[in-house]
């Protein structure tokens, strides 16, 4: 045999051991040292830590607990950024490296004390792919800035993360950001009562509950079973994107307020595209389509379902609105990104609107395709339509797999007009046709 082939062999056998070889576990805890060497017993002290000893396939558990960030915790600092956390290794397709909560226990990272002069914090900052990140809350991220500025407690950048079952609450930055990256999944995360009173007039007008801007090439990007509140400018907001991303199964509600209903920012429930004051000759092409459907959108401050000047259509798909100014506006632009006009192209299919200021505002109805909606079909939702309207529903606990509580809020009732409403769009369903809105009757969704 030729020393080529043993060469091949060889190299083939410490490829095959190297797959076999088990996973690694590595334990981070409040009370833990950098210094240890990361196990049950000695666990580290911080993520960043962590993350120097794991490798592809291997999973660090964090410790219940409240881990108290300090600006000596900064990983990285460049331009007028300060990466707190800064997660730039990457697993492997099937490998990914995890980032988990110790089953029964939730940890909490607070970043209250982390205010570095005039720079933007990013407590995680994900540059790296195949990871996976969950059962944690992020809280007290800050903004030190003054002018025009933003915060981020989950910021992606990298490609096929999952972000599960976090909690971004309680500071002044946007909950997860998607800036750049492919085919990461937002799954059963919550981003509440998070407002920035210091930069520009106070109003708290970039602080989102979740955002995509993605870059182009930025595709197959995923927020499910999401709910964004009190936030205090929009719940979801996809402006300035040069790829599509979807948001389905998601909830959001009285953003654009305070707590105590103090009006801020702008206030909608899913800000659903727009390009804002972008050149012509830069905008994207084509410009992306993004896709909502079975979400709810409930007494945020401006609009439920907002296509936000955006020059093409967006799918609006089997989603309920309720108590917002308007349910569902769908205003666009002409191609020379200036010129107000009633949203074309847009496709509205099988929605239900009840209660909101205005129902439907700024369609162009001729030019996009409606069916199967409670708007524009003749007949208009009532209380008696509805299982539940208790807003209380909206915040109770998740059920234990990190999924929406199950209530009867704004589920169909028996006999409502809405049941079997719809028209067919290529999704299963039970009946003689769809139902309008966001929960199909009977189903547990």
């Amino acid at each position: 045999m030729s020393r080529r082939c043993h060469l091949r062999i060889l190299a083939f056998c410490v490829g095959l051991f190297a797959t076999r070889l088990p996973a690694a576990e590595f334990h981070v805890a409040p009370h833990g040292s950098d210094d240890a060497p990361g196990t049950a017993a000695a666990p580290f002290a911080t993520v960043q830590r962590a993350q120097a000893a794991a490798a592809p396939g291997d999973t660090v558990f964090l410790r219940g607990g409240t881990y108290r960030l300090r600006e000596g915790d900064i990983a990285r600092t460049e331009r007028i950024f300060a990466y707190v956390t800064l997660l730039d290794k990457s697993g492997e397709p099937g490998r990914p490296i995890r980032y988990a909560a110790w089953p029964g226990e939730r940890p909490v990272f607070d970043f209250s004390a982390v205010k570095p002069a005039n720079r933007r914090v990013h407590a995680f900052r994900v540059t790296g792919s195949w990871l996976h990140l969950e059962g944690f809350d992020v809280v007290g991220v800050q903004v030190t800035i003054k002018g025009h500025t933003q915060s981020i407690c989950i910021d992606v950048q990298g490609s096929h993360n999952v972000i599960e079952r976090l909690s971004l609450r309680d500071g002044m930055a946007i909950g997860v950001w998607i800036g750049d990256g492919a085919h990461n999944l937002v799954l059963n995360c919550d981003a509440y009562r998070n407002h920035d009173p210091v930069s520009g007039d106070g109003r708290g007008g970039n602080v989102d509950g979740f955002g995509y801007h993605g870059r182009k090439g930025s595709v197959g990007n995923v927020f499910r079973g999401c709910r964004a509140w009190f936030n205090s400018d929009d719940g979801f907001d996809f402006i300035n994107s040069a790829e599509a991303v979807t948001a389905e199964e998601c909830w959001a509600f009285y953003n654009g307020y305070t707590p105590d209903f103090t009006p801020r920012a702008d206030g909608n429930g899913f800000k659903a595209g727009g390009h804002a004051g972008t050149p012509v000759e830069r905008l994207p092409a084509p410009i992306p389509r993004h896709v909502v459907r079975r979400s709810v959108a409930v007494r945020n401050k401006a609009n439920g379902f907002y296509a936000n000047h955006h020059l093409a259509g967006v799918d609006f798909i089997h989603n309920t609105a309720w108590r917002n100014r308007v349910n569902f506006n769908l205003l666009g632009r002409l191609e020379d990104n200036a010129t107000r006009v009633p949203g074309r192209g847009h496709r509205l299919l099988n929605n239900l609107g009840f209660a909101g200021g205005e129902e439907v505002a700024q369609l162009d109805a001729a030019t996009c395709t409606v069916a199967g909606n409670s708007f524009l079909g003749g007949w208009a939702a009532t209380a008696a339509d509805f299982a539940g309207l208790d807003e209380a529903d909206l915040t109770r606990p998740r059920r234990p797999n990190g999924e929406l509580p199950v209530t009867s809020l704004l589920r169909l009732a028996p006999g409502s007009r809405a049941i079997d409403a719809g028209v067919p769009w290529g999704e299963p369903f039970a009946g003689r046709a769809p139902d309008a809105g966001a929960f199909e009757a009977g189903a547990a969704r």
